[in-house]
């Protein structure tokens, strides 16, 4: 089978996110899409992130309707902060009859050259990159396609500052996961 993989913070997850991954999964080769819930991006700080479990837990109310998307907690167990070389070579040898791949917002394209082992990455794995509000970098490389996908500007700050805020955040959450937040009290 052949997975994508959607890491993030999804702190929470929001319909961006799901917007993104389906348009990815319909537009390319993909049999489903993985979302690996990251404990602790090296590029971000922790102070602002709850609890991972909780992060996981959203992504799977989330995502509960949709066959082909799956949620991983693969990260939870590795190393923090998580590096996706890491995560990749992990999942690559967990399951050799999967080929994965990666799913990349523009934006970070800017950075990708950063990465640990950002080489091995373009070397061994096909990158999906779909397009960040501002952001128009591209890098030339055979494994680097670059998706069609609508241009969201939404983000997981303005649904913490809106709720803390009390503001609605409907439309911007998925029933399910909204929810969550409220009866779990996150974000306040």
């Amino acid at each position: 089978m052949k997975i994508g993989l959607y890491f993030g913070s999804f702190n929470p997850i929001h319909v961006g996110h799901l917007i993104i991954a389906n348009t990815l999964y319909d537009r390319t080769d993909l049999d489903e899409v993985w979302f690996v819930v990251s404990p602790q991006n090296p590029f971000k700080k922790q102070q602002s992130l709850i609890h991972e479990f909780d992060r996981l837990r959203m992504v799977e109310l989330a995502i509960a309707d949709h066959y082909h998307f799956r949620a991983t907690d693969v990260e939870f167990r590795m190393p923090k902060p998580s590096y996706t070389i890491d995560t990749l070579t992990l999942l690559s040898e967990r399951y050799p009859k999967h080929q994965f791949c990666l799913f990349l917002g523009s934006d970070n394209l800017t950075h990708f050259h950063k990465w640990k082992n950002h080489q091995a990455i373009l070397d061994h794995y096909e990158i999906f990159v779909y397009p960040r509000p501002g952001e128009t970098k591209a890098i030339a490389h055979p494994k680097i396609k670059t998706i069609d996908a609508p241009l969201l500007d939404i983000s997981a700050t303005f649904i913490r500052k809106a709720m803390q805020d009390g503001h609605s955040v409907k439309y911007l959450l998925t029933d399910a996961v909204e929810e969550y937040i409220l009866d779990k009290k996150l974000y306040q």
